[in-house]
């Protein structure tokens, strides 16, 4: 076990699961302004919806943050310009200086220095850039200065140019000029440079010029461009070139900003310049001051990326480190250097093989051992490679690249090579990422760390299928407890993909979802989602009740009360409310975790005892929900596949989609939601019809069975809520709804009988009717006649008769006994309307769910039907007041005689029973909707036509009932063919008015003359009769028709879907309704009384309908269901297969497959035949050399020397043999020192002279090794060397013996002494001097490895693969990366090292020397270590302390001493293992040290 006293000092870095980013210093950056725009997207989108804000922001904050460089000083050149013009040193003629710098008079003789002469002021070139003549694409520019800090350039590209932080870096490196690539190489790399940046969001740089590689990106771009028509998949391609040497550049000068800059691509006037390549998106042109000098840009960019690689990228709860790979084509010498820094620093390469020169000399030689790559084989492969520029390479250029090839080769993990066709290898996108993966999978790491490195990048790329092929292998274990962070971040990201790869790697969802998982989850859901603005307004209303200062945080009880709006009030909270004692979210203190995303880590959810988190009842449910309500069509069917209570999970997220798009104003998003309700309608229909299938009863069980997970509701309700009419309308419900209406009669009974008993109620007594359950058969009377009487459909036609009686009664008594004082006949009227008032409001009073007064108001209030019976309640009560006074007694007839009209509509709702007329009282309810909005248009025309006619014909009505008849009563009976006949004047009779309006029976005469004839305009009134009969008659009636055609055929269509959903209402209502019909109803209603007001006993619902299951038989039943549903899947899937289409698309894609088989197949044996040809080509000509070298010699009579005779160039077979074998080369272990030839000196400038490894042996002849002298001033250090190699100061140092406190001998015995200067007894280095180390010849060091076994919990030894595991000291200094053992360099005359002593208590010194004393010496000799150099080199002894017993004296106070000691440096005890993060020689002594102990490594 690791021991928690001790890591408490540093913190386990295997568990940090993210780290914050390293962001530069902005304040460092002189006159550096911080951006208005926030950091983030929401509020950079913002920030970038106005163009003219966008210019504003640039033009004042990039002159202000960035500067280019000018010449301040005109020295005129030797050389001279293209057209003759005099040349300042810089490159520039005399008009392109400021007039400051011309002044010959101030600054004549001086010479002209970069460092003086150039100055920076600000930039005055940026903007957009147009490329003229190549449509409307735009780009954005800068101008530079070389000195430019990256993090000023990353915070004008993310926050802005708008650019979003990238997952990838991919930098295009190669050949600068235009060259030659194999058509389906370069199809081959186009189309995966361009899948690998789309597919993971990378930006991808280069040198931004229109040439070589860089052009060849940019065409991959334009064609994805052009055969894309997706926005969001444009792709990021930065272009980095220097200013100086692009052509046409004037057109980009603009002070204020270019918006945009003009820019002409003219190729053929470019001259030693180059042009711009169109198909970038973005250019960086670096300025240093000078003109036409190539290569300024590569310090800028390689700062740039190394800072962008440096950069932590959060999104969607996932933090990676911006990882960086380089890709190579072709190239040069300066190309070389690229790769090999990129190597040196830890950056992952691709060689693309083919594509010619540098690519392809590595690429040849990558398979083999190191040893064999030799001077010779690079000398022959550049002559082949470079044959037009190989004359130029010298003896010490071909060394050079012979040191630089064998580093790059000899970090395999760094280096992928892609071969067509080759390696299993068909896309360049896969290389890339297998690259870096490789180089990720081959970094040392602490635990998991590097794995779990691995899955973001793969999560943070959306490549499921990297992720199976590369991480998901044999090679390593994955705990389910270790996917959790990433499966929430796949989940916030919606990328299904890897959810259900996740769920197939053994993620079980209870143990993912905890309460703290849930809640990250809905803090984190999409913000454009419905749900979340819902969501947020659930948050300001509670703080607006709670008078908080701020929002309070989301927690699940108010995604509760949002999801019972959605699911309806008939299901509880899903979520309650915890009450104050209770803390649903826990807070534990989980130490060192570097990055909080909104307060809470990912990996910090899952940091946690089992016993202590919060699960959650349902987590299936839980995720599904949280899906649905963002409508992620993909994750809530992988979610909804696991889960059990599956029909009921269906149905309410119908119901939650079908809420949802009431309220998305989005039309496309409604429709969407809308289809997707729609599909999980279906998939609990399909599992229902598999359940019937299979077992009726218990298909029907699952359809009243309340569910605890969806709020203690059924499925039943579920669909009803939702108006599922295809799910209500299914054959199962509808067999279980006709069961309920028959109650415990046989359903086979003909409704006649049941008639035929209603009315001699002894033939019960008889078989004339069945029963459903046996036991009846046999019963008492009383028995079989409750179970008849109760039944729905007995008490359905009881009510009909006893309403139709009602309403005989009724009609009588209004017709005929109407009499003041009231008769008997109308007393029972009123005890009869007594009772149906005492069961209206028992219907409204009864609540079995317990929702309480309110809702049960708001549900009984919904349903028209009550609605109407309350309306001609009050109605009645209304007239029978006015009935008992005197003076209203007609009145009251009147009323009661309106409300018997409205008690006959009533009878409609007894008819939806029928299939016949159940639908066409639906229709008729349709069309009393179409006439209301018909009787709007309609009124427009009746009153401004009866105004316009009243007004012409009548001269100043002032009876205002006879108004309202001349202008809407007549106009409306004019439709119908009723025309008044004084509207016209042949028609027109005086005896028909009242010619002063006087008579009240009769209307006002139209104006007339004299002759008493009418003088109104005939015509006009026509013409006016004529226009509104056309609108009405013709017009509006038909379209009164046509709407109720509509309604029809709408309802028709599924009429049978509408009977059977509208029968269920009829069908519950009945089911609980008390089986007397009225009046003797108020039977049951007084025994109702007694029962709840009395004895307070709770109202309960029938089982029928809503059962409440034991748990095992609960349990039994979800099992069951979730084995129908995967026979749904399967079949469903099944039958995707059959699909025509489906056997389509596969039988496509098989004859793709196929065809790029035989492709590769043909390339393969193309290529073996291409490189049989090369060989036989080169033995032609070494044939044709050797045939005129003899005549030659023939013609000068003599034969010639023996050293001038070509030799023939060996058969190539063996090389083709290798070149195409998948086989990886045999790592060797290096014969010689590899970090002691590291060609960068460490902590210095210093570059050693490049040393191969066959010239590594001072006995192997170099000639022309020369390399430098170096030594570091140690001031800081007393006791050392002299710095120089003066003869004076080396003559007094004792080699090989004691040098007074120094010890100068070798652990390898007597080293050679030559001119005074000791020679390192492993060879050359490629430095003279003692570098920084502090003595000539051997510098010895201690390195005690202390180390116990790694135990379990209960104490046991801990175990991989059968070997003991164990643990090791180690340390790490605050100035340094990586982790080391507790030792260094020995003082003169100490036993300690000084890093030992700093890590260990003074008072521990003795007995830790005590401890070495006893220990075993693992390693005595030379140490390779990167400071060594010809002279001075590490010897080192290495000695194993370990601790056998765990509670060993001694190591517990070795603890106790390192857990009181300061903070730094750090110090742990770790788990050994090959993979541990500690320099390269220590992890060699650690393996030693396995060895002796036979421990695991």
């Amino acid at each position: 076990m690791l021991r928690p006293e001790l890591n408490g000092v540093c913190p386990d870095e295997g568990d940090s699961y993210v780290v914050h980013p390293k962001i530069c210093d902005l304040k460092m950056v002189p006159n550096l302004r911080r951006s208005k725009s926030g950091f983030c997207k929401s509020k950079r989108k913002a920030h970038f919806a106005t163009c003219n804000n966008e210019k504003e922001n640039l033009s004042s904050w990039i002159p202000e943050n960035i500067k280019k460089k000018e010449c301040m000083y005109f020295v005129e050149s030797s050389q001279m310009s293209d057209t003759g013009k005099v040349m300042c040193e810089c490159g520039y003629p005399r008009e392109q200086h400021l007039e400051e710098a011309t002044k010959s008079s101030v600054f004549l003789g001086k010479e002209w220095d970069p460092k003086r002469h150039i100055q920076e002021m600000p930039t005055d070139a940026f903007g957009d850039i147009s490329f003229a003549g190549l449509g409307p694409k735009v780009a954005k520019y800068v101008r530079v200065s070389a000195d430019t800090p990256p993090c000023v350039i990353y915070q004008l590209m993310t926050q802005h140019w708008g650019l979003d932080v990238p997952n990838l870096l991919i930098s295009v490196t190669g050949g600068a000029k235009n060259f030659n690539m194999m058509p389906r190489l370069k199809n081959i790399f186009r189309r995966g440079l361009v899948k690998v940046a789309q597919t993971t969001g990378a930006w991808i740089i280069t040198g931004g010029s229109h040439a070589g590689v860089m052009k060849q990106v940019g065409e991959a771009v334009r064609d994805f461009s052009m055969s894309s028509s997706c926005k969001e998949g444009e792709i990021v391609t930065i272009g980095i070139a220097t200013w100086g040497t692009v052509y046409n550049r004037g057109s980009l000068i603009c002070p204020t900003g270019g918006f945009p800059a003009e820019y002409v691509l003219d190729e053929e006037s470019q001259g030693n310049l180059s042009c711009l390549d169109s198909n970038h998106s973005h250019f960086i042109l670096v300025d240093d001051g000078t003109h036409g000098r190539y290569g300024v840009e590569i310090s800028l960019r390689t700062r740039l990326e190394k800072f962008i690689s440096e950069q932590t990228k959060v999104k969607e709860g996932v933090a990676i480190k911006i990882p960086i790979v380089c890709v190579v084509l072709e190239g040069g010498p300066g190309t070389l250097d690229t790769i090999y820094n990129a190597i040196t620093n830890g950056t992952p390469c691709v060689i693309v093989e083919g594509s010619g020169r540098v690519a392809d000399v590595i690429a040849q030689v990558a398979n083999r051992p190191v040893p064999e790559i030799t001077i010779s084989l690079i000398q022959k492969k550049l002559s082949i490679l470079f044959r037009d520029t190989y004359e130029f390479f010298t003896e010490g250029k071909i060394v050079e690249w012979t040191k630089k090839i064998q580093d790059i080769v000899r970090n395999r993990q760094l280096l992928t090579i892609f071969r067509e066709g080759k390696d299993g290898q068909q896309d360049v996108d896969v290389a890339i990422l297998q690259a870096l993966l490789k180089a990720s999978r081959n970094r040392d790491h602490f635990g998991h760390e590097n794995w779990d490195h691995q899955l973001k990048l793969a999560v943070a790329w959306n490549r499921v299928d990297i992720a199976r092929s590369e991480i998901f292998t044999d090679d390593h274990e994955w705990k389910p407890a270790d996917l959790h962070p990433v499966m929430a971040a796949a989940l916030i990201a919606n990328k299904p993909d890897f959810v259900k790869l996740f769920l197939e790697q053994g993620v079980r969802l209870k143990e993912f979802v905890t309460w703290d998982t849930l809640i990250y989850l809905y803090e984190n859901m999409a913000s454009s989602s419905l749900f979340h603005s819902k969501l947020q307004k659930v948050l300001v209303e509670e703080k607006e009740r709670s008078a908080f200062s701020k929002v309070p945080g989301i927690q699940l009880h108010h995604v509760s009360q949002v999801l019972r709006e959605l699911l309806g009030d008939s299901t509880q909270p899903l979520y309650p409310k915890p009450k104050h004692a209770e803390r649903h979210r826990l807070s534990i203190a989980v130490p060192h975790i570097k990055l909080n995303v909104q307060g809470v880590s990912l990996r910090s959810l899952y940091k946690r005892s089992a016993g202590r988190v919060t699960f959650t009842m349902d987590p299936v449910r839980d995720l599904l929900i949280w899906a649905i309500v963002q409508s992620r069509k993909e994750l809530a069917e992988i979610i909804w596949a696991q889960s059990q209570d599956c029909i009921a999970g269906a149905l309410a997220c119908s119901k939650i989609l079908k809420e949802l798009s009431k309220e998305e104003d989005d039309t496309d998003s409604m429709e969407e939601m809308l289809t997707l309700a729609e599909e999980y309608e279906h998939r609990a229909i399909g599992v229902f019809t598999e359940c019937y299938r299979k077992d009726e009863d218990r298909a029907q069980k699952l359809l009243i069975r309340v569910s605890e997970a969806w709020g203690k509701t059924t499925c039943l309700q579920l669909a009803l809520e939702a108006k599922n009419m295809n799910f209500v309308s299914h054959g199962g419900i509808q067999a279980f709804l006709t069961k309920v209406w028959w109650g415990k009669l046989c359903v086979d009974n003909g409704l006649w009988r049941v008639i035929l008993c209603m009315v001699f109620f002894p033939l019960l007594y008889t078989s004339f009717v069945t029963f459903r359950e046996k036991r009846l058969q046999p019963m008492s009377c009383l028995t079989r006649t409750r179970a008849f009487f109760t039944a729905p459909v007995v008490i359905f036609h009881l009510n009909i008769l006893s309403y139709f009686s009602f309403l005989w009664l009724f009609a009588y008594v209004l017709m005929i006994d109407f009499q003041v004082t009231p008769s008997w006949r109308e007393y029972v009227i009123y005890f009869w309307l007594f009772s149906l008032v005492c069961e209206e409001t028992r219907q409204l009073f009864y609540d079995p769910d317990g929702f309480g007064l309110l809702k049960m108001a708001s549900l009984y209030f919904s349903d028209f039907w009550n609605k109407l019976d309350v309306c001609a309640i009050l109605i009645f009560i209304a007239g029978l007041t006015c009935r008992w006074i005197p003076a209203t007694l007609y009145p009251g007839r009147i009323i009661l005689s309106l409300a018997f009209i409205i008690f006959c509509l009533r009878l409609m709702h007894i008819f939806t029973v029928s299939k016949t007329l159940g639908p066409k009282i639906i229709i008729v309810k349709r069309m009393m909707k179409d006439v209301f909005f018909f009787l709007f248009l309609l009124a427009v025309w009746v009153v401004s036509f009866g105004v316009a006619k009243q007004a012409i014909l009548i001269h100043n009505e002032e009876r205002v009932d006879w108004i309202f008849r001349g202008v809407v009563y007549h106009s409306y009976l004019t439709i119908f063919g009723q025309i008044p006949s004084y509207i016209d004047g042949v028609n027109f009779n005086l005896d028909q008015c009242s010619p002063n309006g006087t008579d009240p029976y009769k209307p006002k005469c139209p104006e007339s003359n004299k002759d008493k004839r009418p003088v109104f305009p005939e015509w006009l009134t026509v013409i006016l009769l004529c226009l509104y009969l056309l609108f009405t008659n013709i017009l509006l009636l038909n379209l009164l028709i046509a709407m109720f055609n509509y309604t029809f055929q709408q309802v028709q269509e599924h009429t049978d879907q509408i009977w059977k959903f509208q029968r269920h209402d009829l069908i519950e209502e009945y089911h609980g309704r008390p089986a007397a019909p009225p009046p003797f109803i108020l039977f049951n209603h007084l025994q109702l009384f007694v029962k709840r007001v009395l004895l307070r006993q709770p109202a309960k619902r029938h089982k029928q309908l809503k059962e409440k299951l034991e748990k095992n038989e609960e349990a039994a039943l979800l099992s069951w269901e979730t084995y129908m549903k995967e026979n749904y899947l399967l079949h469903q899937q099944c039958q995707e297969k059959q699909n025509m289409e489906q056997k389509i698309r596969d039988v496509s894609q098989r004859v793709d497959v196929l065809v790029e088989l035989l492709d590769l197949d043909r390339v393969k044996r193309t290529g073996l035949v291409e490189q049989r040809l090369t060989g036989l080509e080169e033995q032609m000509s070494q044939t044709a050399k050797t045939l005129a070298w003899i005549v030659r010699a023939l013609r000068g009579n003599g034969f010639g020397s023996e050293e001038d005779v070509p030799t023939m160039v060996p058969s190539k077979a063996s090389e083709l043999k290798e070149y195409g074998s998948e086989e990886k080369p045999e790592e060797m272990t290096a014969p010689y020192h590899v970090s002691a030839r590291n060609l960068l000196y460490p902590s210095s400038s210093t570059v050693r002279f490049p040393v191969p490894d066959e010239k590594v042996p001072w006995e192997v002849v170099f000639q022309i090794y020369d390399p430098p002298f170096y030594t570091a001033d140690r001031k800081e250090v007393a006791a050392c060397d002299p710095l120089r190699d003066s003869l004076e100061a080396l003559s007094k140092i004792n080699y090989n013996a004691m040098d007074g406190l120094i010890n100068r001998q070798s652990f390898h015995g007597m080293y050679t002494v030559q001119n005074r200067l000791p020679l390192n007894p492993m060879g050359r280095t490629g430095l003279r001097g003692r570098g920084s180390l502090l003595f000539f010849g051997p510098n010895h060091a201690l390195h005690p490895i202390v180390t116990c076994w790694r135990r379990n919990m209960d104490g046991s030894i801990y175990r991989k693969s059968l070997k003991k595991m164990l643990e090791v000291l180690v340390v790490k200094s605050p100035v340094s990366d990586h982790w080391a053992l507790p030792g260094g360099s020995l003082e003169p005359g100490e036993s300690l090292p000084l890093k030992l002593k700093q890590v260990l208590r003074r008072e521990f010194w003795p007995q830790f020397q005590n401890l070495l004393n006893q220990g075993a010496e693992v390693y005595k000799g030379y140490v390779d270590d990167p400071r060594n150099t010809d002279n001075a080199w590490v010897e080192t002894v290495a000695i194993n302390v370990h601790f056998e017993d765990q509670n060993d004296v001694q190591l517990k106070r070795l603890n106790s001493f390192l857990q009181g000691r300061d903070p730094e440096p750090c110090v742990r005890w770790q788990l050994v293992d090959m993979r541990l993060p500690l320099y390269a020689n220590h992890k060699e002594l650690l393996q030693k040290v396995t060895a002796l102990l036979g421990a695991y490594y």
